[in-house]
């Protein structure tokens, strides 16, 4: 299975988000340090969920790593953006 699939399933089945993007932000980085040529080194996650309801923002985001289990996913770089639902930005 693709990482970011597996992403969007591990936060979907946790977190039950109201809102979630997962940007694979690889193709910006090709050729770069910690490019594997997997073509899934780097990404970026906008979620929204009652789940971060409360936390300050290094608590929202050592919650989705830990959901993710990024470490063993072997992702070289993930972007992080964390919202309650009273707090989601207009796109």
């Amino acid at each position: 299975m693709e990482k970011s699939r597996l992403i969007e399933e591990k936060i979907r089945n946790v977190l039950a988000p109201v809102w979630l993007d997962v940007i694979n932000e690889s193709h910006l980085h090709k050729g770069h340090r910690g490019d594997d040529g997997s073509g899934e080194s780097h990404f970026k996650l906008i979620v929204v969920s009652s789940a971060f309801e409360g936390l300050g923002r290094i608590q929202r985001h050592k919650l989705v790593h830990k959901v993710i289990d990024s470490t063993s996913m072997n992702i070289h770089a993930l972007s992080i953006e964390a919202y309650s639902p009273e707090e989601k930005p207009s796109k």
